[in-house]
């Protein structure tokens, strides 16, 4: 795979000030940047359209906020930071005491120089963010400021950015980032770069499967995406969830709704292979958009990998998620598990025995060693030479078990029997079962 951190590095430096929401021109700017990447098409769903049992709400964007003092001085300033503003602000010019509008204002005693992400999707409000030291600083009990918030809300859109890599089979992955974080940049912007760049190396590839890659806004988004493409989705079995994925610190990854499926496996064994120490987080309701695509009517098995995950870092949700912390050679390493991860998939096929009925004659395929000794070459670290696979896999392989499945009962590298396996397909002696 490609060595993706400088181009990653210098579209974090793009698109880390863009101010994303779950709906708005930020959101439109980002997707047309990606687009340089990969080409994605971009959709819009209304606003007010019912999806399950929720509305697309009114489209959000914002040109300017801002807090200035009793002297008229700007203390605060959404564009020399767009965390300042709880996203979703109603527009609002006034003058207040501090008393009149504290309440507004959120920051955090414990980490008090950062400044902390707030939301007010569905409830019409507004706020300011600050860092506590901000807050000790520049803000008195006696004193009067004027309080200005030049947004609009309106009938508008939520936008997404979708695209389909066909592959030799219709059976569908699903490959799903949110992109509704501004300004931050492990959450969510790592993982909106780093399905990018897998998209861009996998776009080059002769693939198996089919590979649905979906930047959305979180919640909402995967919601509104499911409601628009519900037979679709309801026939996808696994998924990558990608965020996280860009800081310094451990790798992890969160299982998926069925602790025994093939996939919280295959990753260990990616990290295993890589050499890669991990954190195992256990599937739990709580966490990204797995809690829709694993909800009841779906069911898709979803996993995270992550490196420094959403809640397990200090700068989570804050202005200190930021270029300092994220670097576009994390990021790198993370989409190179990501590779692995889909390569093993791609060989995860299921084979059936066309020739069920009694032995095969392999001499007749070409399949049986014509000289003798050949027969007891052994598979690198396996017990078991190439005849033994053969023959395993015609005794096993009926349509029910995946390859990797049958790997691991047979304890030998996935690679080694999907060569073996593609060699007795070309003699039409298996076949792939949809």
């Amino acid at each position: 795979m490609i060595d993706y951190t400088r181009e990653l590095d210098s579209y974090l430096k793009r698109l880390f000030p863009i101010t994303r929401s779950i709906t708005g021109n930020g959101n439109r700017e980002t997707l047309k940047i990606l687009q340089e990447i990969i080409p994605l098409e971009i959709k819009e769903y209304p606003s007010g359209q019912e999806v399950y049992d929720w509305t697309i709400p009114q489209e959000w964007n914002i040109k300017d906020a801002w807090i200035k003092n009793s002297k008229g001085e700007k203390i605060i300033d959404f564009k020399n930071s767009n965390l300042h503003i709880v996203s979703y602000s109603k527009p609002i010019h006034k003058k207040m005491k501090l008393g009149e509008f504290k309440e507004q204002l959120h920051f955090l005693r414990d980490l008090p120089e950062a400044i902390p992400y707030r939301t007010s999707y569905y409830n019409e409000n507004w706020g300011f963010c600050i860092s506590y030291n901000q807050y000790q600083e520049l803000f008195k009990e006696d004193e009067e400021y004027e309080i200005y918030i030049d947004s609009e809300l309106t009938d508008g859109a939520l936008s997404i950015g979708e695209l389909i890599l066909h592959g030799r089979s219709s059976k569908e992955l699903l490959i799903s980032c949110y992109m509704c974080h501004p300004s931050m940049a492990n959450d969510s912007l790592s993982g909106v770069l780093l399905t990018s760049f897998l998209a861009k190396e996998l776009q080059n590839l002769n693939l198996y499967y089919t590979y649905r890659i979906v930047f959305i806004p979180e919640t909402i988004g995967a919601i509104a995406y499911c409601a628009n493409n519900e037979l679709h989705m309801k026939n996808i079995k696994h998924a990558l969830v990608v965020t996280t994925n860009g800081g310094p610190g451990k790798f992890g990854y969160k299982q998926s709704w069925q602790e025994d499926n093939f996939i919280n496996n295959m990753v260990e064994d990616v990290f295993q292979e890589s050499e890669e120490e991990f954190i195992k987080y256990p599937f739990d309701i709580h966490g990204s958009d797995e809690r829709q695509y694993s909800s009841q009517a779906f069911r898709i098995n979803c996993i995270t990998i992550s490196k420094d995950k959403y809640y397990d870092y200090d700068y989570y949700h804050t202005s200190l998620d930021n270029l300092d912390f994220v670097k576009g050679e994390y990021i790198n390493s993370s989409l190179g598990l990501y590779y692995k991860l889909i390569m093993k998939m791609e060989k995860n096929l299921k084979f059936k025995n066309t020739m069920p009925y009694c032995e095969v004659m392999l001499s007749k395929h070409d399949l049986y060693p014509k000289t003798g000794g050949t027969i007891n070459q052994l598979i690198k670290n396996s017990s078991k030479n190439e005849l033994d696979l053969i023959l395993e896999l015609l005794f096993t392989c009926d349509g029910n078990k995946g390859l990797y499945e049958i790997s691991k009962d047979l304890k030998i590298d996935l690679d080694v029997l999907y060569e073996i396996a593609l060699k007795m397909k070309n003699k039409y002696i298996l076949e792939i079962v949809e």
